[in-house]
């Protein structure tokens, strides 16, 4: 126990010496500390609400199948069918009911997190012609985006800039939650792709920027965004997810951190 008090002092001192700000860091520490239990706590919570509210959703389905099954099975007058179709349609119209509400509580849970909200701009797409135009809708589907972003303390930041007077915050990442809650097949995982960005301007022969573009197939159209151009992380230890679950695509990315170079 000696020896441990020993090292942080000579550490305090180490640090005292180089004119670093002990009681600055110290808060500094706790509070990045605090914002991710934040975090982790928000994030427990929202898959805990879409458990609860796809369980639900799945009883009430269960119920209206059971309900409609036994209306076929039995044989009844016609004010009995007129009165248990009636049943069936409120059924159903419960259960698109709790679809809604389900994608409108993961929307909003979402979006009040401890995160930083980016307002990504939706780009403009070409005008397509898709063979199902007859019989479904074409429409775009809804979605919640966020960009993450931080500082990065460098050889290079660390001597121009310092705690009290930060550099401005990089982009360090991006999430992306996409919903297709009516695929017309089911079997087809959605997909995206990354395309050129030829309104960007170039830097030693890259682009600043490019287009990420999602395709899930009918009835949802396609839908791109212009995000940063730099190389992913790919492991999930560092962020990365991408997983189709309950109608909803995520897509979580952070990008490779470059060290500073002369």
């Amino acid at each position: 126990m000696k020896s441990r008090q020993f090292i942080w002092k000579k550490k305090i001192e180490r640090d005292v010496s180089l004119g670093v700000n002990i009681v600055a860091d110290m808060k500094s520490r706790t509070t990045e500390r605090k914002a991710e239990l934040e975090k982790l706590r928000k994030r427990r919570a929202l898959e805990k609400a879409f458990k609860v509210l796809r369980d639900e959703r799945a009883r009430e389905l269960a119920r209206a199948r059971a309900r409609a099954c036994i209306c076929d099975e039995e044989a009844a007058d016609p004010e009995t069918e007129k009165e248990e179709g009636e049943n069936r349609a409120m059924a159903l119209a419960v259960v698109k009911e709790q679809q809604r509400r389900l994608q409108e509580a993961l929307a909003s849970k979402t979006a009040a997190s401890s995160e930083d909200s980016f307002a990504i701009n939706e780009l403009n797409l070409d005008s397509q012609v898709y063979w199902w135009h007859g019989k479904y809708r074409p429409r775009k589907p809804k979605y919640v985006n966020h960009v993450h972003t931080g500082y990065v303390w460098n050889k290079y930041n660390r001597t121009h800039y310092d705690h009290e007077n930060p550099h401005p915050k990089f982009v360090q990442g991006y999430k992306f939650d996409i919903f297709y809650p009516d695929l017309v097949d089911k079997t087809k995982v959605p997909s995206f792709i990354l395309e050129e960005d030829k309104d960007s301007e170039s830097n030693n022969g890259e682009s600043e920027t490019c287009i990420i573009r999602f395709h899930a197939g009918p009835p949802y159209q396609d839908i791109a965004f212009r995000i940063v151009n730099k190389d992913w992380e790919y492991s999930h230890k560092n962020g990365f997810k991408c997983t189709f679950d309950g109608g909803i695509l995520r897509l979580y990315f952070n990008f490779k951190r470059c060290p500073y170079r002369r």
